[in-house]
């Protein structure tokens, strides 16, 4: 077997009040953030005790790929590094080196390609080898599934059961709201990140028999001034009671595979509270998370990377990604601020 580990790779998030700042310190290093917007997206996380959901969520997420890996092969051992947070990526690949892994497969948690989903994982993994210095793993990283017949029933089922949670006398009058994180648009002209979201919100709209839907953008964080995708989703919802576009609404968060706090806090929280001031009935589709399709797809692409005999899926017209991206693919963003990006 060529591998002999798979390192699950997220974003990570504090777990304290007390590791709230220097989280978010660690996540804006060499991006020219202002203070006031750290400490306002800082008040998010106290508003759930200073605790992410998102290492939780990592956790369930391996133990159900390991029992996955258990039942059905291949024996492989599961790590887990983080981005942001412990556990960070360079002790995980410390711990790999000692434990005599030689070669890994990587899973991010990240469907969609640019910058921030992808390239950026690269590099921290690359940066994280080198921390390790002589001995570490390599580490390949596996191909991005926004378009993988797995993950699109398992967003489908999310999204129906959504639909279903609303009352409504003319099913067709709700509009699904499909969001994506927010990227500067720079970010996003230079690579598929919004092609690909075109792609997942025409698909699972046409599995669902649903016309009526929109794609917006959620979670911005960038320097005022600065163009990031729109439309944004608070300013669509309003526009969605002003003109009388829908009688309810389904917000869809297909950009993210885990309900972690831009999901529960920009849309559990805001999104809601706004929806309740425009009387405007609202659901919520929760992500993949550890829905079993999910999981047997990661599988999968780790039995695809091991023998390329195998048949690689996808659906749609965007093909199936390469596994080794293009040299110039999804650019790093230009920064004046100095030091290593995280």
């Amino acid at each position: 077997m060529p591998y002999d580990a798979i390192l699950v790779v997220s974003f990570g998030g504090p777990e304290s009040k007390q590791d709230v700042i220097p989280f978010l310190e660690k996540v804006l290093r060499g991006r020219n953030i202002p203070r006031e917007r750290l400490l306002a997206v800082a008040e998010h996380y106290y508003h759930f005790e200073g605790r992410s959901p998102i290492n939780q969520q990592t956790r369930e997420l391996i133990a159900r790929l390991e029992a996955e890996l258990d039942r059905h092969g291949p024996q492989l051992p599961v790590y887990w590094g983080n981005r942001n947070w412990h556990p960070l990526l360079a002790e995980t690949l410390h711990r790999m080196k000692q434990d005599g892994v030689r070669r890994a497969l990587a899973f991010v948690t990240s469907a969609y390609s640019s910058y921030p989903g992808c390239r950026q994982y690269r590099e921290d993994i690359a940066w994280a080898q080198n921390e390790v210095g002589v001995g570490a793993p390599q580490v390949d990283k596996l191909r991005a599934f926004f378009n993988h017949p797995a993950f699109m029933e398992a967003t489908v089922e999310r999204v129906k059961d959504a639909l279903q949670a609303i009352p409504a006398d003319k099913p067709e009058n709700v509009q699904i709201i499909y969001t994506g994180h927010s990227i500067p648009v720079s970010m996003a002209n230079t690579s598929d990140y919004v092609r690909q979201l075109e792609e997942v919100r025409r698909l699972v709209s046409q599995a669902l028999g649903h016309k009526n839907d929109a794609l917006v953008y959620q979670s911005r964080s960038g320097a005022p001034g600065q163009p990031w995708l729109e439309p944004d989703l608070l300013d669509y919802l309003r526009q969605v009671q002003a003109r009388n576009l829908s009688s309810a609404v389904v917000l869809a968060p297909i950009g993210f595979i885990s309900d972690h706090m831009e999901v529960r806090y920009d849309l559990d929280v805001e999104a809601r509270q706004l929806c309740h001031s425009l009387a405007l009935p609202m659901a919520r589709a929760g992500t993949v998370g550890v829905h079993p399709k999910f999981i047997a797809m990661i599988r999968e692409l780790v039995l695809e990377r091991i023998d390329p005999t195998k048949e690689r899926r996808s659906l749609g017209s965007l093909g199936v990604r390469p596994d080794v991206c293009a040299e110039d693919c999804c650019p790093a963003p230009q920064r004046r601020a100095h030091g290593r990006s995280s």
